[in-house]
């Protein structure tokens, strides 16, 4: 497995600042988010400057990116809203194999008119499935044009919010580009940590063949979200169950202060060779 951040931990708004941060803190890889670059994290449209000065960057600071956000409401209530984010994809599509990466990673929505990250009473009903599905479908076949795979992220805010959505998801839209992004501290708020256990055993076992990036994000006992191994998430025990199941993809820190970087990176990093799988 590869050890990355979200790019967007550290502030700043050129990549060279960014990267070069990121560096510093020990790691060697990111997931970039065009908030980076001084643009929107879903921008209209990105000049190929743009592109090319992430591009020169990574290869300064000797970073490799893994994937990029394009993080939109796939469920806005608004068909408008709907569309306009796939629009966005598709330029941030355009820019991928630039930056050197086939993944991006994307937000499965909800009916908050607001907050893309809010839960919704009408999450679950069939219209809001519905619409997120036929703004899958789109996202699919831009990912197709570009030869690049879509990240999908179950968090209990969203419409795909835990393993069976997830499965369901995968059932309905049929391509190989559809990929999973597992968080376990976004499959629960409040749990034992043999509880997240059990729910890690159940995403990996089920859902391994189609993981593309985990991520180490963790929550206390209050349910809020902290830097990992400040939590409930067993990280050792994700590794171990990553591992069982052929993974040897990213594994992506976020959800920490910038500060607390270089602590996240040595005590992942540490897992990682305890359990003979850091490349």
């Amino acid at each position: 497995m590869q050890l990355g951040i979200f790019a967007k931990t550290f502030s700043g708004i050129t990549p060279d600042h960014v990267l070069s941060s990121v560096v510093k803190a020990g790691f060697h890889a990111v997931h970039y988010n065009w908030a980076c670059s001084g643009i929107a994290s879903m921008p209209d449209e990105i000049p190929a400057s743009y592109a090319e000065e992430v591009t020169k960057a990574a290869a300064n600071h000797q970073i490799k990116i893994f994937g990029l956000s394009a993080t939109w409401n796939m469920a806005h209530p608004d068909p408008s809203v709907r569309q306009q984010g796939l629009r966005r994809l598709e330029a941030i599509a355009s820019k991928a194999s630039t930056l050197g990466t086939k993944l991006i990673t994307l937000c499965t929505g909800t009916r908050d008119a607001d907050d893309q990250w809010r839960y919704h009473p009408d999450n679950q009903s069939a219209d809001a499935w519905r619409d997120m599905i036929a703004s899958m479908r789109e996202a699919v076949a831009i990912a197709e044009r570009y030869d690049l795979y879509l990240g999908i992220e179950p968090e209990l805010a969203n419409i795909v919010h835990n393993i069976e959505a997830t499965e369901l998801l995968f059932s309905e839209i049929e391509s190989s580009c559809v990929k999973l992004v597992l968080d376990p501290a976004n499959l629960f708020e409040h749990a034992s940590q043999s509880e997240v256990k059990a729910l890690v055993e159940i995403a990996t076992s089920k859902l391994g063949s189609r993981l593309a990036m985990a991520h180490a994000k963790d929550r206390d006992a209050k349910g809020q979200f902290v830097a990992a191994g400040k939590g409930i998430v067993d990280f050792d025990h994700l590794i171990r169950s990553l591992k069982e199941v052929g993974f040897d993809g990213p594994l992506v820190t976020h959800g920490l202060r910038s500060d607390e970087a270089p602590e996240v990176c040595n005590f992942l990093k540490n897992l990682l060779l305890k359990n003979g799988c850091l490349t």
